[in-house]
């Protein structure tokens, strides 16, 4: 089969859905097929094009049998709304072209967001007569409306056409947990069109190290201390200051530590308002090379993940599947009807506590320092449940059965939404 995957993030960028974009591309050609993909000069997370990437407009690469076809973006490093815009027409634009430099695919893969480039993706599908599957990490316009992000109401319209536009002109939807799918049918689309695959985590890169004589822990001086990590994006959804309020909290404490690792630009602000509250029990580190994320992982204690209160049915933090495959307790501070708060508690490896409450995350913390063997029951049960539900192997599988059915569908003239019995695997989500 000839898969087009188109995407603006892919790698080499470190965090969000380029490094699992990857993962599936190369997967994809080891089982046999060939796959080229469509996807902007890497600049995520600092919003700055990589070096070796800059001042080109094409660029075609190959890496582990993957074509990869890169286009010029327009990037600005502290964007504001109309930056974002252009820098989203920017990669419409400048990516079709590079899609029409190929083969004609069997099958197309967009992921969302961007939402514009549903765009190229539904002219690409009219053009090869092929089906396009919509793989959503995040609804748009709905997260950046809830988070202030867009408040401009002729703008929000406009979105929303888009939105309608990129699920109307699909031939299958895939999402990334139920809570999606329970938004978008909520939203008209028909349920039969939606098939949710999770995302994934290489459970035999993540697996449960030690957390003593540990590389990395003695690297940063935290030998003998009680590791409280977030690792990843730093957007506004998460609200990261609740986790500096949290370490003020816990300063009584001299064994525990706060980690935060994250992009340059984020980690200025937090330094800031850590100097501003007095936390001095935490380590602001970048992000760390992909390498040592099984180090850095298995020196923590506990993984946090952080969301605001509403974020509810339209965010499903990636690094969930990661921290339950590490054999880490997980404390979600997530609204507790969100999808996060529902991925956590159906692992069994972690606890939920209220959003925005540095009180009640600084009691769940302290909860697990005194008693570790709490902390050692909800690691296990987390990384059981990772290896049945978020391997790769079965989210690769997944995608090769709903590829050959759409595609299948396709070349049988049917022009109904997807209906596909995917065999029951323990990665799909079933209603």
């Amino acid at each position: 089969m000839y898969i087009l995957i188109y995407s603006y993030n892919y790698y080499p960028e470190p965090i969000g859905i380029a490094p699992l974009m990857t993962e599936l591309a190369e997967g994809l050609v080891k089982q046999g097929h060939q796959v080229r993909v469509i996807t902007g000069m890497p600049n995520y997370p600092e919003r700055q094009i990589y070096e070796g990437y800059q001042g080109k407009w094409y660029l075609t690469e190959e890496k582990n049998g993957v074509t990869i076809q890169r286009s010029y973006l327009r990037i600005k490093s502290k964007p504001n709304l109309l930056d974002r815009l252009l820098l989203e027409l920017s990669f419409v634009f400048t990516s079709l072209p590079q899609a029409l430099r190929g083969k004609k695919p069997d099958v197309i893969l967009l992921t969302v967001p961007p939402l514009l480039v549903s765009l190229p993706a539904a002219f690409l599908g009219w053009l090869y007569n092929c089906p396009v599957v919509l793989n959503v990490q995040d609804i748009l316009p709905e997260a950046a409306i809830r988070i202030g992000l867009i408040k401009n109401k002729s703008m929000i319209r406009v979105l929303t056409f888009l939105e309608k536009f990129a699920y109307r002109n699909s031939h299958t939807i895939s999402v990334i947990s139920e809570g999606f799918r329970e938004n978008l049918v909520n939203k008209g689309v028909p349920n039969k069109k939606i098939v949710c695959i999770p995302n994934w985590v290489n459970i035999n890169f993540i697996q449960p190290l030690k957390n003593e004589h540990n590389s990395w822990k003695s690297e940063h001086q935290l030998d003998g201390k009680f590791v409280v990590l977030y690792s990843g994006n730093i957007a506004l959804t998460q609200g990261l200051e609740t986790v500096i309020e949290t370490a003020v909290r816990c300063r009584d404490i001299k064994d525990i530590v706060f980690v935060i690792a994250g992009e340059s630009k984020a980690l200025e602000r937090l330094q800031k308002y850590c100097l501003s509250c007095g936390a001095d029990n935490v380590l602001l580190l970048p992000l760390q090379p992909r390498e040592k994320l099984p180090e850095m992982l298995a020196a923590s204690n506990v993984g946090l993940i952080v969301q605001k209160r509403n974020v509810i049915s339209f965010n499903m933090p990636s690094k969930i599947p990661l921290l339950l495959a590490s054999g880490r307790p997980i404390i979600g501070s997530v609204p507790k009807n969100g999808t996060a708060a529902q991925a956590i508690q159906l692992s069994g490896g972690g606890i939920v506590v209220d959003p925005e409450s540095p009180d009640a995350l600084a009691d769940a913390v302290q909860k697990l320092y005194k008693n570790p063997t709490l902390g050692t029951h909800l690691g296990k049960k987390g990384r059981e449940y990772a290896v049945e539900n978020y391997s790769f192997e079965q989210a690769l599988e997944s995608y090769e059965e709903l590829f050959s059915a759409v595609t299948s569908e396709q070349e049988q003239g049917s022009t109904a939404p997807v209906v596909t019995p995917l065999s029951s695997k323990k990665s799909l989500v079933e209603n």
